[in-house]
């Protein structure tokens, strides 16, 4: 059976703009892994997510630092309330 904190647990490229999440989990590959923490993405880190209208590019805000996601590749990261 599932914790309830894992029932909230979604892809970023659900999370609508102006709310922060955490992130908890890449779900892709060692390539990947290494390229988002090379820009500060990594589990735990809080996410202030900038802009999401729905298609295209999602602006997130990691502490003083603006990064800009392809829809592909935040539909992999996986993100909870804080």
């Amino acid at each position: 059976m599932e914790s309830p904190a894992e029932k909230s647990v979604r892809f970023l490229s659900q999370v609508p703009a102006g709310q922060t999440v955490r992130l908890v989990r890449i779900a892709g590959g060692h390539g990947l892994t290494l390229r988002l923490a090379g820009m500060g993405l990594v589990p735990n880190v809080p996410l202030e997510v900038l802009r999401n209208d729905s298609r295209g590019q999602i602006i997130v805000q990691v502490k003083n630092t603006k990064i800009v996601l392809g829809r592909g590749m935040s539909e992999k990261l996986e993100v909870a309330p804080l």
